[in-house]
């Protein structure tokens, strides 16, 4: 979860297709022996959407700008990023040229748990079409948000993504540290999972259980002392397999009155604020990305290559073609 001030999901199908997908599914032999159809699945947040808010004016018209299913992942994180960044002073010509990187001492931390969201969410983009994924939920009164929230046959998930690479990290029962510094994960996934179970259950009008998980990106050591029972621990590589290998505790039906529940905002947030465009935020997050990629590099070959660099990169920068240009 991401609170603020303290960090692509594909078009659905067109209704013409979702039709056509639901006219190809044959029937089971156990249905087929009563004359009963069997009930498709869910084949994407738009069939969902479809379903709660009524039938679409035109073929192929993406979902309304309301729906959560809109959100990339990693957006409030990737918003506030931007925010604090936006908020430091430009490199001078000199910092751009030894590879001083773009980002502050306070922009970086999201900036880091901007990309371990956005890993995530690429993961999660290959669960297949019976499942749904929202980004970046907002929940709450106030800017507090969800990373993750998963819908599918094996049940509700809400994932709680913790970029630590290159760290080592210790998980028992009671406690996750990072470098032997204790860390309130496991109480902050528990609370996620309950709110959401909350909101969800009352927008369905059923109970609807939530499994949360914490999700660790790429740590450089993993000890796992004792596994917590109420809390499922994966690292970024074991997070596809593991969902999917879990057995189906939702009907169709079920998924689909859920994942129904779960796209429209107020479900979730008491005063939903008007969407931000998700296509612009991305767009400068991976300006920004090109800027510190490009710093690196810069600071690679001042190691490497040392006064050779240094020439080299001057009198490829501005300064270095006013020189020449006065010869």
């Amino acid at each position: 979860m991401t609170t603020l001030g303290h960090p692509d999901r594909p078009v659905p199908p067109p209704r013409v297709q979702l039709l056509r997908d639901e006219q190809r599914m044959a029937r089971s032999p156990a249905a087929a022996s009563n004359g009963a159809p069997l009930v498709a699945p869910i084949r994407s947040t738009g069939f969902a959407a479809f379903r709660l808010l009524g039938p679409q004016e035109e073929v192929g018209a993406s979902q309304p700008q309301s729906s959560l299913a809109n959100r990339s992942a990693g957006q409030a994180v990737i918003a506030e990023t931007l925010r604090i960044q936006h908020q430091e002073p430009s490199r001078s010509w000199w910092q751009r040229l030894v590879g001083t990187s773009p980002l502050s001492d306070r922009s970086y931390p999201w900036f880091k748990g901007a990309l371990g969201e956005i890993s995530v969410g690429q993961i999660l983009a290959r669960l297949g079409p019976e499942w749904t994924v929202l980004h970046a939920v907002p929940v709450g009164a106030g800017a507090s948000d969800i990373d993750h929230v998963v819908i599918g046959p094996a049940g509700v998930f809400t994932l709680n993504t913790k970029n630590h690479a290159g760290r080592d990290v210790w998980v028992g029962e009671r406690a996750v540290l990072i470098d032997g510094h204790k860390q309130h994960y496991l109480p902050h996934a528990r609370h996620e999972a309950a709110r959401a179970a909350k909101r969800l259950s009352a927008a369905v009008g059923e109970p609807v259980s939530v499994t949360p998980v914490l999700v660790l990106i790429e740590p450089k050591t993993l000890t796992i002392k004792q596994r917590p029972d109420d809390v499922t621990v994966v690292t970024d590589r074991e997070l596809l397999r593991r969902l999917q290998r879990r057995r189906p505790v939702l009907t169709p039906e079920q998924v689909t009155r859920i994942t129904a529940a779960a796209v429209v905002p107020s479900t979730w947030h008491d005063n939903p604020a008007s969407p931000e465009d998700p296509v612009e935020l991305r767009k400068r997050f991976a300006e920004l990305r090109a800027s510190v990629r490009s710093a690196r590099l810069r600071q690679g070959l001042w190691r490497l290559g040392g006064p050779v660099a240094a020439l080299v990169l001057f009198f490829g920068a501005e300064p270095g073609r006013s020189v020449l240009s006065a010869f």
